[in-house]
């Protein structure tokens, strides 16, 4: 009888993608997959198999997040660089909106500094200065993580693969411009009905946004999918992440950038 083939690389990405798409679909989690997937890169060239399997269906990519750039929220997942993921317009809810909470597996809040941009960045390497040029106005955001991982049991490669833990977003309905406004120095305070659950501030964020920013334009500059005119950057957690229940509601304050509501049915 013949021995059956070893899997090849490309193999191996598209059985982990599946199974990822599996249980969003679902809702129904599945055991850590850093076992089956070498290294970071071969976890985004998961995550890119089913970017591109949402695209054919007509989703719509309009921005991305970076995820893990809050020491405290690295030190809540073991993990000790940032990653990004995909957002998409069936992600996005209005400030106050209800979000139904079912959509999710296991779904954890987290403040954020969302920049909307007015020009694309797709240069190879990208300044500060390119990257304020290139901000339309800021928002306070919030984003709901959810990871298709089994009780949140994640190390990098895990995350990454899963589209960097995506799960929604909500941003605030006022803008912002950016001219005399530090977003290092943005304080945020976010609340779980009406009892305070996350604080912190813009440097907590790879030390201000900005640098998350330019991380980002940065590293999307070097795929398919650079930062273009338009899109929305979450620019990564203010503070640590909050768990959320149905019938939650989320406030979040940033100073200088006003609020935002999420609302869990």
């Amino acid at each position: 009888m013949r021995e059956k083939s070893p899997m090849t690389s490309d193999e191996v990405r598209d059985e982990v993608a599946d199974t990822l798409w599996a249980a969003g679909e679902t809702r129904t989690a599945c055991a850590p997959i850093r076992d089956r997937v070498a290294d970071v890169d071969a976890a985004y060239a998961v995550q890119s198999v089913n970017t591109e399997r949402r695209l054919k269906a007509g989703a719509r990519l309009v921005g991305r997040k970076i995820g893990l750039t809050s020491a405290a929220v690295q030190r809540q997942l073991g993990v000790d660089r940032p990653d990004f993921g995909m957002l998409f317009a069936d992600m996005a809810y209005g400030d106050g909106a209800p979000i139904p909470a079912d959509r999710f597996i296991r779904p954890r809040a987290e403040a954020e500094v969302a920049l909307v941009l007015k020009d694309d960045l797709t240069h190879g390497e990208h300044t500060v200065a390119d990257v304020i040029r290139a901000v339309d106005f800021a928002l306070a955001a919030i984003e709901i993580v959810d990871s298709r991982i089994a009780a949140w049991d994640i190390r990098l490669v895990d995350t990454v693969a899963d589209n960097a833990s995506s799960g929604a977003f909500v941003l605030g309905a006022t803008p912002y411009s950016l001219n005399g406004r530090d977003l290092r120095l943005a304080g945020m305070v976010m609340t779980r009905n009406g009892r305070e659950v996350s604080t912190g501030a813009g440097a907590a964020c790879l030390g201000h946004p900005l640098n998350a920013a330019v991380w980002l334009a940065d590293t999307m500059a070097r795929t398919d999918h650079p930062l273009r005119a338009g899109d929305v950057v979450l620019t990564g957690a203010l503070g640590p992440m909050a768990d959320v229940s149905p019938g939650d509601v989320f406030d979040a304050r940033i100073s200088g950038l006003g609020s935002v509501r999420a609302v869990f049915t």
